[in-house]
């Protein structure tokens, strides 16, 4: 599923995406029945949305019966994402991020110790 995305995907799509990467391969009129459980969103909405996201690069469509796809992968939509907020927000600063995330809340012994091994093993 290493396919390289064209262009963004905005927080509409990824709801979209969402339903692929949670389902697997699925029907537009599933990912559509589904979105209209979840958001309230009619058909039209969500077949607009999906040949968005098939212009953009990020679903293949095959037939029979309009089947969906992912052609990117949940971990690539995150990472750049991330990256994305890192630079906006944070300058480029990971450990500006990190200070941020951290002063919010105080962490929990297990959470505190599964960021220390998280951050040893970004060390080896």
């Amino acid at each position: 599923m290493e396919n390289k995305l064209e262009t963004k995907l905005f927080d509409s799509e990824l709801k979209v995406m969402g339903v692929l990467w949670r389902e697997g391969d699925c029907t537009a009129k599933y990912i559509s029945d589904v979105l209209k459980e979840e958001i309230g969103w009619n058909m039209n909405t969500t077949y607009t949305l999906i040949k968005r996201c098939i212009k953009k690069g990020a679903i293949l469509r095959s037939e029979p019966n309009f089947m969906c796809h992912a052609l990117i992968a949940k971990e690539q939509v995150q990472e750049m994402e991330t990256n994305e907020l890192i630079n906006k927000i944070y300058d480029g600063s990971m450990d500006q991020l990190f200070s941020a995330l951290l002063s919010r809340k105080k962490l929990n012994q297990e959470q505190s110790e599964k960021l220390r091994q998280i951050v040893g093993e970004l060390d080896k």
